[in-house]
């Protein structure tokens, strides 16, 4: 990304588990962090609406806040125009892969992220050069 440090983009899922602090992941993604702290970590506008939907659904009001206080923390990448063609061209050649997925993953190719990181085994098999298992 230009700033001469790694970037990590990180999957909305593992957004969620950190935030809301899941006992199965948040030590492993804690640690996975705390072992790359000189990276950049970034999300995208996709990965704030995925992760809203269910405290905006059940009005809780303290995880909104939690979520909103966190992206803070992230890189924000944008979602522009040649993200979504990207996103439609790995749809196109992955009839499995869903949209968000796809716009996930282009987003993170298109800003040159160095890694993409996730829990969805399906997601190696299509960008294998960034995509990493954390959990």
């Amino acid at each position: 990304m230009g700033l001469g440090q790694p970037s990590v983009y990180l999957d909305s899922c593992l957004a969620i588990y950190l935030v809301e602090e899941n006992p199965s992941y948040v030590s492993t993604l804690e640690n996975a962090l705390a072992a790359n702290s000189k990276a950049a970590y970034c999300i995208s506008p996709l990965t704030e609406m995925e992760c809203l939907i269910v405290p905006f659904r059940v009005q809780n009001n303290v995880l909104i806040a939690k979520f909103e206080n966190w992206f803070q923390t992230m890189r924000v990448l944008p979602l522009e125009s040649e993200v979504f063609h990207a996103a439609a061209r790995l749809r196109g050649d992955f009839a499995s892969l869903k949209t968000p997925d796809a716009l996930h993953l282009a987003t993170a190719v298109h800003h040159g992220c160095d890694e993409f990181w996730t829990n969805d085994n399906r997601l190696i098999s299509i960008a294998p050069p960034i995509v990493k298992k954390v959990i």
